[in-house]
């Protein structure tokens, strides 16, 4: 059930209480025209689904950079574990230090905090191992070790970029405006075309199907856009992308 229930919230009801009012004062005052109604198509549609598919390429780029991110993390891990001068203690400190990271990145991209400083400072932490160990490690395998560190970094600043940078605010509050009066507008119109001798239930049916459709739509989107917080059913499970899952 919540999958059918997942695109209502309070704008779905904000939006149909709009449509419900527009009606009524159409019917009330007996306003109703015929205008050509392909200009809402562009001023809705057009931006609502690029918007749309805006937000599902970030969910797709945050999937890749987390399988980079968990890829980086695991390699570094072999590293270590695969060097006979390290102690199995050694191995154990630099993997819970790995494990920090991964659970600290997780809760950064599901809590939303913009502040990456004990990300940083966690992934300082293995520099620093290093370093400290530096004569138990060989010249090759510290240079690889850095290099997947590099690849750490890069995958953790484009999740938090995704994090950070959403879709065009100022598109986005133009779709919400256009839908809230789009019965207002739309309603007359649909009353002119069905008539109004017709019943009308009909014309509440129509006007509240339409301004559902789209604020549900606008709704997937806004859930999209911020795919780490397990709100939307299309949210990833970031769970399956720690250290230690």
């Amino acid at each position: 059930m919540n999958k059918y229930l997942g695109v209502i919230n309070y704008r779905t009801l904000i939006a149909l209480l709009i449509a419900v009012i527009s009606l009524i004062i159409v019917y009330k005052f007996d306003l109703y025209y015929s205008i050509d109604l392909t200009f809402l198509s562009i001023a809705i549609i057009f931006p609502l689904v690029f918007n749309i598919r805006g937000s599902f390429r970030r969910r797709e780029k945050a999937l890749e950079h987390l399988s980079q991110f968990r890829s980086a993390l695991k390699t570094v891990y072999y590293y270590f574990e695969s060097n006979p001068n390290l102690s199995n203690d050694d191995k154990q400190d630099v993997n819970n230090l790995l494990i920090d990271i991964s659970n600290k990145v997780m809760d950064h991209l599901r809590n939303s905090n913009y502040d990456t400083k004990d990300i940083d400072q966690a992934v300082h932490k293995v520099f620093d191992y290093i370093i400290e160990k530096k004569e138990f490690i060989p010249g090759r395998s510290k240079d690889k070790i850095f290099r997947f560190l590099n690849d750490l970094h890069e995958s953790i600043e484009k999740l938090h970029g995704i994090l950070v940078h959403r879709t065009p605010i100022s598109l986005k509050a133009y779709c919400e405006y256009f839908i809230y009066i789009f019965p207002i507008i739309y309603a007359p119109a649909i009353v002119f075309k069905t008539g109004i001798d017709s019943p009308k239930y009909i014309t509440f049916f129509i006007v509240l199907i339409s301004e559902f459709m789209l604020i549900s739509l606008y709704n997937i989107q806004d859930q999209l856009e911020y795919p780490f917080d397990n709100v939307g059913l299309d949210d990833i499970n970031l769970d399956i992308y720690k250290l230690d899952r």
